[in-house]
């Protein structure tokens, strides 16, 4: 298994160990002792979630405001994905900065992202699924959501034309915005 950090002080890039031989491969989704030491003992996963997209679907920028805030460790089972990470974390020396990396079933990578950060992905092939664990439980009253294509934070998704839901294309601007973070 292998961790790098990012710039962005939290995130991780986790890609776990894989083991091919001649019927295919077998890789450790995930070992609760090993990912203490990466991500932390004071994390424990509660519910999973999974979304099956087409292509240009953009999912985000999703996260829940305390006390329901969620970390997430993040992975394409099938497909591909842009993955984006916002930092809303009022305090931090990078607020309003964002990461984001491909995730795919074929370079295998996660991302953990603790609480305190916008999430979001955009869909780059059909039946892309992505495979979400999460370390609270869903809080309809507790969501909240950045407009994914809000100009201050500038993220480039890489497509022309994006499938977003009516929720999501409703989400309030980065301007306007004050973190409970």
């Amino acid at each position: 298994m292998v961790e790098k950090e990012i710039e962005i002080d939290g995130l991780k890039v986790i890609t776990p160990s894989i083991f091919v031989d001649n019927r295919g491969h077998f890789m450790e989704f995930y070992n609760q002792e090993r990912y203490n030491k990466i991500i932390g003992t004071q994390f424990k996963f509660v519910q999973d979630n999974i979304s099956i997209s087409k292509k240009n679907v953009i999912r985000g920028l999703h996260f829940q405001s305390p006390p329901f805030e969620q970390g997430k460790l993040v992975q394409v089972l099938n497909g591909r994905a842009t993955d984006v990470v916002v930092d809303i974390r009022k305090n931090s020396p990078t607020y309003g900065k964002y990461f984001k990396i491909e995730l795919s079933n074929t370079n295998n990578k996660q991302l953990w992202i603790p609480p305190g950060f916008a999430h979001g992905f955009v869909a780059l092939e059909d039946q892309t699924i992505f495979s979400y664990k999460c370390t609270n439980f869903y809080s309809k009253e507790n969501e909240m959501a950045l407009r994914w294509d809000d100009e201050l934070l500038g993220i480039d998704w890489g497509i022309n034309e994006a499938i977003v839901s009516k929720k999501d294309q409703e989400s309030q601007s980065f301007k306007n915005f004050y973190s409970p973070f």
